[in-house]
């Protein structure tokens, strides 16, 4: 009885042809397409975003120094960049005073020249014949003491509070300061940056021995000429004749000599 309702019902339902269940699979199937082109496409993109993401962070090639493991590797390229702003901007040939505030900024420092000695005065910095090296040392590094293997600097030699306070902090991480390039003609350099911190130096300013000692010159920590100045307010205006010959003896012979000697050559 039951079965035979079945039937009649099922007999009385409207047929469906097969072009209607063929139309219906390839609808089915394009819809399917159109998913999977979407999560396609969002999987490209995020992968994309993944990439980039990489990209903006460099790799570790170029934040660390194997050699010098106390480099501020980001940080010293900031200051090359800096560097080549007051190369090109004509400040280094201008009054000795605007121009040394300048190289303070190319390297990250403040200009203190108000400070306690210890608490961040840079009154100093570029200003003798050997705190001339601007260093760019991590901050795990800028406590780093002299343990007497810097000969000629004071035991101790405590920077780090000093770095601290008169670094710029747009440059990057890590500190600044201007280290004694004492003990910087051995081979390999046995001076402040290298010993005592194990970094590299940013840059280097030599006095070029010509008849007055008038010229400066910035190189990097391969000797490499990175700018050049001539103070327009003349040598009375610089550091003492006596410091700019001495910041070039300490220089004489190394690779950080060779630019201001080819120079002085050539004047």
């Amino acid at each position: 009885m039951h079965l035979s309702r079945l039937a009649a019902a099922s007999a009385s339902l409207p047929q469906v042809s097969s072009f209607a269940l063929s139309r219906s699979n390839f609808i089915s199937q394009i819809s399917l397409l159109s998913f999977a082109a979407q999560r396609s496409n969002a999987s490209n993109t995020e992968c994309n975003a993944s990439s980039t993401d990489k990209e903006a962070t460099p790799p570790l090639s170029q934040m660390y120094d194997a050699q010098y493991p106390g480099t501020a590797v980001q940080r010293l390229k900031a200051v090359h960049e800096r560097v080549k702003v007051i190369a090109a901007d004509g400040t280094l040939n201008g009054p000795w005073e605007e121009a040394r505030r300048r190289i303070l900024w190319a390297g990250g420092l403040r200009d203190l020249p108000d400070a306690a000695p210890g608490a961040g005065y840079t009154g100093h910095s570029f200003n003798d014949w050997n705190h001339v090296d601007l260093t760019t040392m991590n901050d795990e590094i800028a406590d780093n003491q002299n343990d007497g293997s810097v000969k000629g600097i004071a035991v101790g030699n405590r920077l780090g509070n000093g770095i601290r306070v008169a670094s710029l902090p747009e440059l990057g991480s890590g500190g600044s300061w201007s280290t004694c390039a004492m003990g910087c003609n051995q081979d390999p350099p046995n001076d402040v940056a290298h010993i005592q911190f194990r970094s590299r130096i940013a840059f280097k300013l030599v006095w070029v021995p010509n008849e007055q000692y008038d010229t400066f010159v910035l190189v990097d920590d391969d000797g490499k000429l990175l700018a050049k100045g001539k103070p327009s307010d003349g040598p009375d205006a610089l550091p003492h004749l006596r410091e700019r010959m001495m910041n070039f003896k300490i220089m004489e012979g190394s690779k950080y000599a060779s630019v201001a000697e080819q120079i002085a050559k050539e004047t």
